[in-house]
């Protein structure tokens, strides 16, 4: 895997304007894509941000990239927690959120529609597509659109503008240190 590959599918978080992506990665050894991952963790935890597997299976990977505190801040806002405690979180903590989302991304069930907090889309955004099973959505972006279309459409604006952005300066030969935003760690 390639820094390459994680500043196009991770931009808006090494910018620190969005809590986390979600993306997948092919790999022909776990042991090399482990090593890949240790890499870029050197580079992305002392700024605050963290690169983990959630799933692998049969030579790909869903990786999710993230800030801790911003996914802590996040999931402690009331809106979030309920529809957490709804879908069957027992503990609210982030360690434990984390812990529970990636055994159910692991299980062999239906796919965990709350992830959207984990990726900082709004709560009622997120409540919505349970509720609608993703149907009837104001409109779609990065995800779908439930509550306030305008700020979401300003937001996918900007996430595409960084990601074009990122993409360009590590063209001209930013490195992914000089592309990742610091941010203090959560405690």
């Amino acid at each position: 895997m390639s820094v390459d590959y994680v500043i196009r599918h991770a931009a808006p978080t090494l910018a620190g304007i969005k809590t986390g992506n979600l993306f997948p990665c092919t790999f022909s050894s776990l042991q090399d894509m482990v090593q890949d991952l240790r890499a870029i963790n050197r580079v992305l935890v002392p700024r605050g941000l963290r690169l983990l597997p959630l799933r692998c299976r049969a030579g790909r990977a869903l990786l999710y990239l993230f800030r801790p505190a911003a996914l802590s801040r996040d999931l402690s806002r009331d809106a979030a927690r309920q529809l957490l405690q709804q879908v069957g979180y027992e503990s609210l903590d982030q360690p434990a959120c984390l812990r529970e989302l990636t055994r159910r991304l692991r299980a062999d069930s239906t796919f965990p529609h709350e992830i959207g907090l984990f990726l900082g889309y709004p709560p009622e955004d997120v409540k919505g597509f349970i509720t609608h099973q993703g149907k009837h959505c104001k409109c779609v972006g990065c995800w779908k659109v439930y509550g306030d279309e305008v700020a979401a459409q300003q937001r996918f604006a900007a996430y595409r503008s960084c990601t074009d952005n990122y993409c360009r300066r590590r063209a001209g030969g930013a490195s992914l240190e000089g592309l990742t935003v610091t941010t203090r760690l959560a405690h």
